[in-house]
């Protein structure tokens, strides 16, 4: 069997859901060093482990993926989530295509790129831990200095291997307002955090975020996710909380956003916050996008931005602002599923789109 499918069965077998990513990241980081990449571990919580590996000289070509999965949900798979079951052209289980197979993917690409003769371009392979819950993991690489410039970010979610120029960024703030307790049957006596919450969501669904949309990334939106308040039904609540869901678009400032939003609130909340992903986007005609695409990769066509945020959000910044591309093997639409999956022939040829890209591209 291909030695990518072999490896991605492999780090679908180990459980890192939510967590435990080093038992993922020694087997890489063993292949990797063995090919002669000069491997640096980081550890951003205890067992939450990613991985720098670097190898050449001058300004590399960064290939990226994370090695955290999501739940299993509630429902009940049919195929052992760890079992990495190959039926038919399907490898199911957790992370098969979100994103355990682009790993294996590029790994097995950036080792035979080493094997290959003739002059090569540098490369960086980054393996980040945490990256289902903000990006934490890349953050903490990229704070640390382990993330060097580059001439272009390569990153394996899932995609079908089409080639994807950019996402959306992700601003997710906590809207706070307080109060004072008091009996229900006294309200007068009190200040109802709730309240004010409710009229602090109604802004929120009022606010225009102030930015036409971009050609192809579509609109700025936002949206409440979350609402919490109260501890009884016979007391009235000092302490509200709503959780707001900002998805924004290429040259949009997360600052001044914020900033208009907490006008818009006037002083009944103060705004605190989860996450902070810019958007990226490079555009369509790059050399690095049509090097991928000459390669084997589709074209990106109508669609071409990814509906969910990746590491690109912090790494692309730390690789100097060079050009973005978001490419790998996994199902789109089997990210987070139950009963996840990833075909197998996208894997062999992810890998042969990986080597010629690079193959292709000057040292």
């Amino acid at each position: 069997m291909n030695e990518a499918v072999e490896l991605a069965r492999e780090l679908i077998r180990i459980d890192s859901v939510g967590g435990g990513e080093a038992a993922v990241a020694e087997p890489l980081a063993r292949r990797l060093s063995d090919a002669g990449f000069a491997v640096r571990r980081h550890e951003h919580a205890p067992g939450r482990t990613g991985l720098v590996a670097r190898w050449g000289t001058g300004e590399p070509v960064t290939l990226t993926g994370h090695l955290d999965t999501v739940p299993l949900g509630g429902q009940a798979w049919r195929h052992a989530p760890h079992g990495a079951e190959i039926d038919g052209d399907r490898l199911y289980g957790r992370g098969s295509s979100d994103m355990k197979a682009g790993v294996a993917a590029l790994v097995v690409a950036a080792e035979r790129h080493v094997r290959r003769a003739g002059a090569k371009v540098a490369l960086e392979v980054v393996l980040t831990a945490g990256e289902e819950t903000g990006c934490d993991g890349a953050a903490g690489m990229a704070a640390a200095g382990l993330v060097g410039r580059s001439r272009a970010l390569l990153v394996a979610e899932p995609t079908a291997n089409r080639v994807l120029l950019g996402h959306k960024g992700a601003l997710w703030l906590e809207a706070t307002t307080r109060g004072r307790t008091a009996h229900g049957s006294m309200p007068h006596l009190g200040d109802n955090a709730i309240y004010k919450l409710a009229r602090v969501i109604g802004a929120v669904e009022r606010f225009d975020p102030g930015v036409p949309d971009h050609p192809w990334l579509g609109p700025s939106t936002v949206n409440v996710g979350t609402v919490r308040g109260g501890i009884n039904v016979n007391s009235v609540p000092d302490l509200a909380a709503a959780t707001i869901d900002l998805r924004t678009v290429a040259g949009q400032d997360h600052g001044r956003l914020r900033e208009r939003l907490q006008t818009a609130l006037g002083d009944e909340a103060t705004l605190d916050v989860l996450v902070d992903l810019p958007a990226i986007w490079t555009e369509p005609d790059d050399p690095f996008v049509r090097a991928l695409v000459d390669a084997g990769a589709g074209a990106p066509g109508d669609q071409p931005a990814a509906s969910y945020f990746t590491d690109a959000s912090v790494l692309a910044t730390a690789c100097g602002g060079g050009p973005t591309v978001i490419c790998g093997p996994g199902e789109p639409e089997q990210a987070h599923v139950t009963d996840e999956y990833c075909l197998v022939h996208r894997i062999e040829e992810a890998v042969e789109i990986y080597s010629a890209a690079l193959a292709g591209l000057a040292p």
